[in-house]
């Protein structure tokens, strides 16, 4: 059996001229490596393809493969991380993880947020601020929250995110309507504690991998989970496996998402509770980053003694099982 890999490199973005933030959700050159020899340790056949128009470019020229193992998380637009999955389903090619949709979805937090509410799902109060103008629409209780709309790897996000008044809250949106060129998604901030949910598997076959919390130990970032705690989290941050009450509540919220939005293979939830200990929902991952000790999946995964070959293999043998391969 055949997988291609398909895939976006960090070091290929920074040459392009990106910073280090701008290229955080793209992957190291190790990340790739290690996910191919564990393939082929599984007894896969693996092709490196690469981004998507490497992608365009094997397929004009007839390439196939029996399913593609793809973690691209594109460049452009809501859709960016739809782009790969889609154009593999118009050739009707296989792939991992979760179908161009929810991806798309996914990316968009407040229509995200907005869908799951449908599902009686809780979720902090949120208002979307697309021009400086909307702060005035803001009726929102202070504290708040304010991070980019359509970013993931904590991109946008610093301790000054958690704003307390209107002044700070206008500076927090002008920096991510400047900075990313995308609305600012506004959210009660919620004080409790922090959980990231992994899951494997697709449908009534999902698998809770394990609730992880969330521990920022650097006091300059004061309990936020900011890009630079996340891209230094050996250092600044401490992850702890839990199974505590708070945890299964935790867990039950991250898996009424992960099954209301049809996610596929794998992925991740990030819960925060309240000022009254209920759980709620923050946003999901479906496409998980997967470096092998510095993701958050692969993380939580070893805490729970999954090593990384049977990791991939649950998650490959979803999608097998998804597409009757």
């Amino acid at each position: 059996m055949k997988i291609g890999l398909t895939f976006d490199l960090k070091s290929e973005y920074i040459k392009m001229g990106l910073s280090p933030e701008e290229a955080a959700e793209f992957d190291r050159e190790e990340t790739i490596e290690e996910i191919e020899k564990t393939l082929q340790d599984l007894g896969y056949e693996t092709e490196r393809v690469g981004h998507i128009f490497a992608l365009v470019e094997a397929l004009s020229c007839g390439k196939r493969w029996d399913l593609v193992f793809n973690i691209a998380e594109g460049r452009f637009g809501y859709s960016r991380e739809s782009q790969i999955p889609a154009l593999l389903m118009a050739y009707q090619i296989p792939c991992v993880f979760s179908h161009p949709l929810l991806l798309s979805v996914a990316m968009h937090k407040a229509i995200c947020k907005q869908i799951l509410i449908n599902y009686n799902i809780a979720t902090p109060k949120f208002a979307v601020v697309s021009k400086i103008e909307d702060i005035n629409n803001v009726k929102l209780e202070y504290p708040l929250f304010v991070k980019p709309i359509a970013e993931g790897t904590s991109k946008g996000i610093h301790p000054n995110s958690k704003v307390e008044n209107f002044d700070d809250l206008k500076r927090a949106c002008q920096y991510v309507l400047d900075e990313f060129d995308q609305p600012a998604l506004v959210e009660r901030y919620l004080p409790g504690r922090e959980f990231t949910v992994g899951f494997v598997g697709s449908g009534k076959d999902t698998e809770v991998i394990a609730c992880m919390e969330v521990l920022v130990m650097d006091k300059s970032h004061a309990g936020v989970y900011t890009y630079e705690a996340k891209e230094y989290s050996e250092e600044k941050v401490r992850y702890e496996l839990t199974e505590d009450s708070d945890a299964q509540k935790a867990i039950k919220v991250a898996l009424d998402a992960y099954k209301a939005l049809e996610c596929k293979d794998g992925g991740r939830v990030d819960v925060r509770l309240n000022e009254n200990g209920e759980a709620n929902f923050i946003e999901i991952n479906p496409l998980p980053g997967l470096h092998y000790s510095h993701s958050d999946l692969p993380i939580m995964a070893s805490l729970k003694g999954i090593d990384f070959k049977t990791l991939l293999g649950k998650i490959i043998n979803s999608a097998r099982k998804r597409y009757n391969i």
